[in-house]
Formats: C-alpha cells, structure tokens, sequence
C-alpha cells in the first residue's frame, strides 16, 4: 500500500516524516485511503477505525471545496 500512496502522490519516503505534521499532508493521505474501498477497509481493520472516522478526519483536515455544496 506504501508503493501505492508514494506512486501516486510523488512524496519521496524520506519527506514522510517531516510531511506527517502538515495539515494538507494528512489530508491527502485520508483521501489517498477514501478514494479506494478495499484500502479504507483494510486502514479500519488495522487501526480498528470505523469507515466514518475516517471521513469525518478528512474532513477535518481538507476544506470543502466550491462543488462540494458545503460552505
């Protein structure tokens, strides 16, 4: 799943730690695991999250955007 997340954001594995305490950081990595259903269920199943927590972390950390319908 790393392989995967580090593919398709561009992060280099030794920006990670310095990135984890960016706000924007964590919000794409919460839509990183969003954006795909067996990697959510897989980071629950792991962390012992409910699918819900995750959207609602996400929406802590990312704004809604113009097309959301939220303002």
């Amino acid at each position: 799943m790393l392989a995967r997340f580090l593919a398709l954001t561009g992060v280099q594995p030794s920006e990670m730690r310095s990135a984890a305490s960016d706000p924007g950081f964590l919000g794409a990595m919460l839509d990183f695991i969003l954006q795909h259903e067996p990697t959510l269920m897989a980071f629950c199943s792991a962390t012992e999250t409910q699918p819900e927590a995750v959207a609602a972390a996400y929406y802590h950390y990312v704004r809604p955007g113009l097309d959301s319908g939220q303002f």
